[in-house]
């Protein structure tokens, strides 16, 4: 089976393989706005939207987990893809 990759010209050397299911949620009744997540992103999977984060671009994800250990109020649900798929690069 063939793997679907994406690559982003801002972000050179990187690829993803899409995930058949999210891998990041966000439960918007914990969430408080703080913007931590998309701070500490450097792949800009978030965005705030009436006051709240949401997950904009989970094929960005570099799987760094970063979103899950600033996120004060618990809002943020991690959990690495499942079967490899994800974030790959030139570099290892």
């Amino acid at each position: 089976m063939m793997e679907e990759t994406l690559r982003f010209e801002d972000i050179p050397g990187v690829e993803w393989v899409p995930s058949p299911r999210p891998f990041i949620t966000i439960d918007a009744s914990k969430c408080t706005g703080c913007g931590n997540c998309l701070r500490v992103c450097l792949a800009g999977v978030f965005r705030l939207r009436e006051k709240k984060a949401e997950v904009a671009s989970l094929e960005r994800c570099m799987e760094c987990a970063s979103c899950l250990f600033v996120c004060e109020s618990g809002a943020v649900d991690f959990g690495w893809p499942v079967g490899g798929t994800g974030y790959r690069s030139e570099w290892g």
